[in-house]
């Protein structure tokens, strides 16, 4: 089983979701010793759990090895798989740009350089790149664009007689993925993707308790004008409870910080997100570059909002900056189930393969994959590639069809490897603590309102190795209980031992 020597676990610590000790972890034995038949029955109670009995359980559970399914419950049914669609894109992105694949953005200039002064301007020609941010530079946001300030000054260039231009026409200018809900677009797990993206597109915003009864003290980072922030957060009494929330009015950039604080409070971190991805990243860059010793004489714009914007015949591309690579943006599109990597990744796969970055291609790419590895893709939704949409549908025997096809592939320890480790890191971080499913279950988690999903590969107390997906539609109760029963079907597998 050389496959098994691959499941090696890292460890990176991210943000998680809560884990409630209600987990029947207490009746499971040390080790389950029966058959896959007594094994099914088990689980068959379980999912008669009342708590559930307006809602829908689909699931797949299959052996690596022999191919028999432990259990099976609605498994070609259709659900809404919540962020368990990462799962195809991140697939499709492996598979067809590879593990080492980088983003690239190219800096051009129209002009000529005469002593220190560029006469000309500076475009920016972005092709979907997502982490020009602070994720992969320890934390400091600005640190590629200063980056760029430094390699222009080394090329003696210290003054910019032109414009800072954005050029984002790799991409389409769709920027919200189809059904997503209207009430979700200030928030930070709605950005809008972009060819040119700064900073997740979002403002980071800090706020501290100022004395009881007053404002509370707001810093914005980046430090830009870009955006206009009303503060209506108050400072209250250590009898009360701190609950800020952020609100951007459609299509502005003025964004509402309002909610209250509690007086001796640390401060706490709120994100908002942008309109106009584009701009956003030439305002800040033009900041940056000043703030460097680069004056620039003219003005930042997204090239699209030009009468008569500049070609790139004359251009000369100065420089052009990569990524990390894919099989480590991977991670973060995993791990922290992040909806603005996997959007940026699927209209990347569509550029990549049919010339133009929009979320139709990047689906039409995915499907082709799927299609290829024996998933009827006339069978299924895909309208985005975060599973923020309401609209997509999936049955877990086409993803636990993937899982079994990527754990075949050249690049199953990059997909393996990017997905959240139980009761270690990620989504998954405190899920599944101190059982036998620690640190053996490596699996996506999904939620949107009325759907909690999982889907990954375990080992049972035999290793063998196991696939599954287990999906929940159209439940009202805590989305806690939801992730009680998953959990416990994760720990029964783990535990699991044949006769």
């Amino acid at each position: 089983m050389q496959k098994i020597i691959k499941l090696v676990p890292i460890v990176l610590i991210f943000s998680c979701i809560g884990f409630a000790q209600e987990t029947r972890i207490d009746t499971v034995p040390k080790y389950s010793i029966s058959t896959v038949a007594e094994f099914s029955e088990q689980l068959e109670d379980i999912f008669e759990d009342p708590n559930f009995n307006n809602a829908i359980w689909g699931v797949s559970i299959q052996s690596l090895v022999t191919g028999e399914y432990f259990y099976k419950k609605n498994e070609n049914k259709l659900f809404m798989p919540a962020s368990d669609q990462k799962l195809l894109t991140s697939a499709a992105g492996l598979l067809l740009l590879g593990p080492m694949y980088r983003f690239k953005t190219e800096v051009f200039t129209t002009g000529v350089i005469d002593g220190s002064i560029l006469n000309g301007d500076l475009i920016i020609k972005g092709f979907g790149d997502p982490t020009i941010s602070g994720r992969f530079n320890n934390d400091d946001m600005t640190k590629i664009f200063r980056d760029w300030a430094d390699t222009l000054l080394a090329l003696g260039i210290d003054e910019i007689n032109g414009n800072i231009l954005g050029d984002d026409n790799a991409f389409d200018d769709i920027r919200l993925g189809e059904g997503w809900a209207w009430d979700y677009e200030s928030d930070w797990f709605a950005a809008p993707s972009g060819a040119l993206s700064f900073n997740d597109n979002c403002i980071d915003i800090v706020v501290k308790p100022g004395k009881r009864g007053d404002q509370a003290v707001l810093g914005i980072t980046p430090d830009t004008k870009y955006a206009i922030i009303l503060n209506k957060v108050l400072t209250v009494g250590k009898d009360s409870a701190t609950n800020v929330k952020i609100y951007r009015e459609r299509g502005t950039n003025i964004i509402s910080v309002f909610g209250s604080i509690r007086e001796g409070d640390d401060s706490l971190k709120v994100y908002a997100t942008i309109n106009n991805p584009t701009q956003y990243f030439v305002v800040t860059l033009k900041d940056i570059l000043q703030q460097k010793g680069i004056s620039v004489s003219g003005f930042a714009s997204d090239m699209d909002d030009l009468t008569d914007p500049p070609g790139y015949s004359k251009a000369k591309l100065l420089f052009t900056h990569h990524s990390v690579f894919l099989k480590d943006i991977l991670k973060v599109l995993n791990k922290n189930s992040h909806n603005f990597y996997a959007e940026q990744l699927l209209k990347t796969i569509g550029f990549e393969t049919k010339g133009y970055g929009t979320a139709a291609r990047g689906i039409e790419a995915v499907k082709s994959v799927l299609n290829s590895i024996g998933i009827n893709t006339d069978y299924m939704e895909i309208v985005d590639g975060s599973g923020l949409s309401r609209l997509n549908l999936i049955s877990p025997n086409q993803i636990t069809v993937l899982l079994n096809y990527m754990y075949k592939s050249d690049v199953f320890t990059y997909f393996y490897n990017s997905l959240p480790v139980g009761g270690v890191d990620g989504t998954m971080a405190n899920r599944v603590r101190k059982t036998r499913a620690q640190n053996n279950v490596r699996a996506k988690t999904g939620y949107i309102n009325g759907v909690r999903s999982i889907s990954g590969y375990i080992f049972t107390g035999d290793k063998e190795p196991i696939v599954f997906s287990i999906i929940v539609n159209n439940f009202t109760v805590p989305v806690v209980l939801a992730d009680n029963l998953q959990d416990l079907i994760c720990i029964r597998l783990a535990s699991f031992k044949r006769k």
